[in-house]
């Protein structure tokens, strides 16, 4: 029973860390000259074409073998945007934030390419997503139930960093309608909101501006009545699990204080 539970124990941690994150961890914070600017977040469409500009920085699984989601600047016909593609991989594009920073407005616009047809949020084996925009707030452990709090710390013990307490994800699903939001199959400390689905048609540009305070209370709104700050903002996408491709384009991302 014992060896049972700290198998299970440690595939959680695994798993939280693979999902969660380890994602804001090995970055630098921005300069003072950056974060006092309205745009703290680092813009593709001024960056040369190829490597993403600093301090986005590309995150895959500590100790895994498994191929990273690519990500580079690419010129699409009149702008420079991110490319974003995965084929049978996982990976993160992570940018840190000042922690003092609250009640953001986030918005970006994006694109899918090529979608991915069995991917299917609901389930472990497909729990992929073809483009993600998350925002990664630092709930306090006390806000967390018992389970979930000794979980976040073993898996913080475990990875040595000070991993979010709460991980909300908007993504491009093509199985759920619009509007639904649900936990990650793997941990309750990350949530998804479908901002768009399958009538959403390919290769056309989609804009989308998010209440950040909002969203956080609709999915967590049950642990804390009030909004942590945030960590970081990162962009991802991982067709690991169905064994897949795909491939987005992601535009400037933009935090606007409320």
């Amino acid at each position: 029973m014992i060896h049972g539970a700290q198998r299970n124990a440690t595939l959680s941690i695994a798993r939280y860390a693979y999902f969660a994150g380890a994602i804001a961890l090995f970055l630098i914070y921005a300069s003072p000259q950056a974060l006092a600017q309205s745009q703290p977040v680092q813009a593709f469409s001024t960056a040369p074409e190829g490597t993403p500009p600093a301090p986005w920085r590309v995150v895959g699984l500590p100790g895994s073998n498994k191929p990273r989601t690519e990500f580079d600047i690419v010129q699409l016909g009149t702008e420079r945007v991110l490319r974003v593609r995965a084929d049978r991989s996982y990976a993160n594009l992570s940018h840190k934030l000042d922690p003092a920073h609250t009640g953001y407005t986030l918005r970006w616009r994006w694109r899918l390419d090529q979608a991915l047809a069995g991917a299917d949020l609901r389930t472990k084996n497909g729990d992929d997503s073809p483009i993600k925009v998350c925002a990664l707030f630092d709930l306090p452990l006390e806000k967390l139930g018992f389970v979930d709090r000794n979980l976040l710390r073993l898996a913080r013990a475990a990875s040595g960093e000070n991993l979010p307490g709460a991980t909300l994800c908007y993504v491009w699903d093509q199985k759920l309608a619009t509007g639904t939001e649900l936990p990650n199959a793997f941990t309750r400390r990350m949530h998804y909101l479908v901002l768009n689905s399958s009538t959403a048609p390919l290769q056309q540009w989609v804009t989308h501006t998010r209440d950040l305070r909002a969203d956080f209370l609709r999915s967590f709104g049950g642990e804390s009545s009030t909004v942590p700050p945030l960590m970081a903002i990162l962009v991802g996408a991982d067709a690991d699990n169905t064994a897949q491709s795909s491939l987005a384009f992601v535009g400037d991302v933009s935090l606007m204080e409320q």
